[in-house]
Formats: C-alpha cells, sequence, structure tokens
C-alpha cells in the first residue's frame, strides 16, 4: 500500500516538474550556465592553423578557455582541421 503511495507521489512530481521546465521555455528561459565557447572562440579553435595536430587541451589553453567548452564541438573540429585527430582523442584499439 505504501510503495503504491509513493509511486503515485513520484509520479505527481515528475508531472509537475516537466510542466514547470515547459513553462519556463515558454517564457524564454534555459537551464545550465551560460556557455563560454563564444562563435569568435570557436571560429578561432576552427582556424587552421600551422600544426592542425595540437591537441584541444592546447587549443583551449590558448583560447583561455577549458577544454571543456569547446568537446561539445570536436566533430567540427577534427573535420575542419585538416582530418588530423588530436593526440588525446586517439584511444588505442583492441
Amino acid at each position: 500500500m505504501f510503495a503504491a503511495l509513493a509511486e503515485f507521489v513520484r509520479e505527481l512530481i515528475v508531472i509537475g516538474t516537466e510542466e514547470s521546465l515547459l513553462s519556463a521555455r515558454t517564457r524564454g528561459r534555459v537551464g545550465g550556465c551560460p556557455g563560454v565557447a563564444t562563435e569568435e572562440i570557436i571560429r578561432a579553435a576552427r582556424d587552421p592553423s600551422p600544426d592542425p595536430g595540437r591537441s584541444i587541451t592546447s587549443i583551449a589553453k590558448q583560447l583561455g578557455v577549458s577544454p571543456g567548452a569547446l568537446y561539445p564541438h570536436i566533430p567540427d573540429l577534427r573535420e575542419l582541421r585538416a582530418g588530423a585527430v588530436p593526440g588525446q582523442l586517439n584511444a588505442p584499439e583492441r
């Protein structure tokens, strides 16, 4: 009996949370921290430098952002940096 009641209360919480998030989105609110990877920073990271094999960490350090700010853009960086994959992304094949 208590398990059924707890499950019902949990469903009410989930529904309330979903409604609140939807309401916030319709008002133009988004969650999470604002991103630091602006278009200018991403453009600078995509710019083919003399050494296209540089790691994401070294690129981020040069641009003054954390590597985590560039990781969502890694597929684009891989394609645009002359096909070279940074050394830190090469995983040993098994």
